[in-house]
C-alpha cells in the first residue's frame, strides 16, 4: 500500500496512516486503502485491529488539495467521493472484530471520525480533536451520523455547530476517549490492552459486535444516505468554495448573506 503501513503479529493487525509529511491527511487513495485493509481484517487471522498514525499527527482530516479539487469535479465525481467516505466510516464502524485507535497526535474532522469510530480510543495528552467543517463552509455530514449515536443529540449539536477544538481530557469526559496515555507509552499500553482482548472468546466478541451493529443498521443506512445527499448539496454552495479559499489564503471568510 502507498499510504498505509500494516503489521500482523499474533492476531493483532496494526494499521498506520503513513503520510506524516501531510499530517496523515486523507486522500481518496488512503480512504480506498483503509477500506481494503479493514475488509481484509475480517479474515480469521486477525483478532484485533489497532489504528494509529505516523509522525506527530494521527490524522488532520481531508487533504486540502483534495478539498480544492472538489471545485472541478462533476456532480457524479462528488457523489462518488461522498459515498467513498461513507463506506470508509461504515466499514470501520461495522468491523466484526475489536478496533482500537492509538491517537498519537491531533485528530481533526475526518480524523476525529476515524479515532472515535473505533471501539476503544486511547490518546496522548496533547491530542486535539474537533469537527471543524463548519469553519470552512463544509458540513460534518457523515461523522454526524455516528456522533449522534455516540453522544446524544445535545452534545453532538454542540461539537458539530461550533466546530470547536477540544483536547484529550475533554474528549475523555465526553466518552469519546477511553484512556489518556503518555506519548512514550501509547503503543505499549494499546498492545497490552489488545492482549487482554485476545483472552476473550473471539466468537463471542464477534457476535457481540454483530448484535450491536444490527440494532441500528437500518436507521444507520438511512442516515448515511441522507448525509451523502447533504454533503453533495453543500459542495455546490458558494460558502464551501469561499471557506476553503479563505482558509488557504489565511483570511477570514466572507460568507454569503
Amino acid at each position: 500500500m502507498n499510504t498505509l503501513l500494516t503489521d500482523l503479529e499474533e492476531g493483532i493487525l496494526t494499521i498506520t496512516l503513513n503520510r506524516p509529511e501531510r499530517r496523515n491527511a486523507l486522500t481518496p487513495e488512503m480512504q480506498e486503502e483503509l477500506i481494503a485493509a479493514f475488509e481484509a481484517a475480517k479474515t480469521g487471522a486477525v483478532k484485533v485491529v489497532i489504528l494509529t498514525g505516523a509522525g506527530a499527527a494521527f490524522c488532520s482530516g481531508l487533504d486540502l488539495a483534495v478539498l480544492e479539487s472538489m471545485f472541478e469535479q462533476t456532480v457524479e465525481e462528488q457523489k462518488a467521493d461522498a459515498q467513498r467516505t461513507a463506506q470508509l466510516f461504515r466499514t470501520l464502524y461495522a468491523l466484526p472484530i475489536p478496533a482500537i485507535a492509538a491517537v498519537n497526535g491531533h485528530a481533526i474532522a475526518g480524523g476525529t471520525g476515524l479515532a472515535t469510530l473505533c471501539d476503544f480510543t486511547f490518546a496522548v495528552p496533547g491530542a486535539k480533536f474537533g469537527y471543524t467543517e463548519v469553519k470552512i463552509g463544509f458540513i460534518p455530514a457523515l461523522v454526524s451520523v455516528f456522533l449522534g449515536l455516540q453522544l446524544g443529540d445535545k452534545q453532538a449539536r454542540n461539537l458539530l455547530l461550533t466546530g470547536q477544538l477540544f483536547d484529550a481530557q475533554q474528549a475523555h469526559e465526553l466518552g469519546l476517549v477511553n484512556e489518556i496515555v503518555a506519548s512514550e507509552m501509547l503503543l505499549e499500553r494499546v498492545h497490552l490492552f489488545a492482549q487482554e482482548l485476545l483472552q476473550n472468546s473471539p466468537s463471542a466478541m464477534r457476535k457481540t459486535k454483530e448484535l450491536l451493529i444490527a440494532q441500528t443498521a437500518s436507521e444507520l443506512d438511512a442516515r448515511i444516505e441522507r448525509a451523502v445527499a447533504a454533503s453533495l448539496h453543500t459542495r455546490q454552495h458558494p460558502d464551501f468554495q469561499e471557506g476553503v479559499t479563505a482558509f488557504l489564503s489565511k483570511r477570514k471568510p466572507r460568507w454569503q448573506d
